[in-house]
């Protein structure tokens, strides 16, 4: 056991895997080249030796993801519930173990919602029931700063520039990017996140921050967002009708199409600052 200030920490592995692989395809020439391909592996999730799920994954990260997982599905409170997370890629396995076990784990995670996230996410079914109960702290976030975000996700060095086919996901405060998480499903990156800020010392708290993803603003997108305390999400795609909805329950400031100099703000316009003379400002062309 790892102690971070008076917090008792998970031990976790550290089972890196490779995000790509290579192999040859033919182009519209008809010429066989090399290319990459992003990885995708299964990895089935045990908690106190009962199987409870298997996630796709790259397997960046898969001891963060694990851990952001059982948080964002509200399965458990916080980190000193884990004792550790363990990974074997030989076996294509995570085992969660708890220090006091999950209460009710068989009836908390006996309805789940198949969602529309890539590789189809999933959520437990009593989850969405939580909504009402979370409240978003007041944040702010000037157009000035989100085009920052924006212009450091352009010049990230991205899986997705070499192989295509993975959704990232970032975490920022204010214009500086704290982290970013790419995987074959955009809930699997924001998990990874989730995970990650838990971990961090002390945890890391989401209302100073700003969340940033390459995919659609989902339900489940916008619900985790929340859980994390996040008030402020982006999107370079847009939002479903079911997040909106969401999104404008939560007061949560939902801003989409965010794309070089433009953007569509769709809820919780009041946390975001105007500046219409920031538009025609040059793009930065280094972090």
């Amino acid at each position: 056991m790892s102690v971070i200030g008076l917090r008792p920490l998970p031990r976790l592995t550290q089972a890196r895997a490779p995000l790509t692989c290579e192999l040859g395809a033919l182009n519209e020439r008809g010429q066989l080249e090399s290319v990459s391909i992003p990885a995708e592996r299964a990895l089935t999730v045990y908690v106190d030796k009962r199987e409870l799920v298997t996630l796709m994954t790259l397997g960046a990260q898969p001891e963060l993801l694990v851990l952001g997982f059982l948080r964002n599905q509200g399965l458990v409170k916080g980190v000193e519930e884990i004792e550790s997370i363990s990974v074997d890629w030989e076996v294509g396995a995570a085992a969660v173990k708890t220090r006091q076990g999950i209460s009710d784990i068989e009836q908390r995670t006996a309805k789940r919602v198949v969602t529309t996230g890539c590789g189809q996410g999933s959520v437990f079914g009593d989850l969405m029931s939580q909504v009402q109960s979370l409240v978003l702290p007041d944040a702010q976030l000037s157009q000035t700063q989100l085009y920052a975000i924006v212009n450091s996700i352009r010049l990230a060095d991205t899986t997705y520039k070499s192989a295509g086919s993975v959704h990232g996901c970032a975490l920022f405060q204010g214009a500086q990017r704290l982290i970013f998480v790419e995987d074959v499903g955009r809930h699997n990156a924001i998990d990874t996140i989730a995970g990650w800020m838990w971990m961090q010392d002390p945890a890391m708290s989401g209302a100073d921050k700003v969340f940033y993803t390459t995919g659609r603003l989902t339900s489940e997108m916008v619900i985790k967002s929340a859980q994390m305390g996040i008030p402020i999400v982006v999107s370079r795609s847009g939002i479903t009708q079911m997040g909106l909805e969401i999104a404008r329950r939560l007061g949560l400031c939902a801003v989409g199409r965010a794309m070089n100099r433009r953007f569509l703000c769709y809820s919780g316009e009041k946390r975001l600052q105007f500046e219409p003379e920031s538009v025609n400002l040059p793009t930065q062309n280094s972090d």
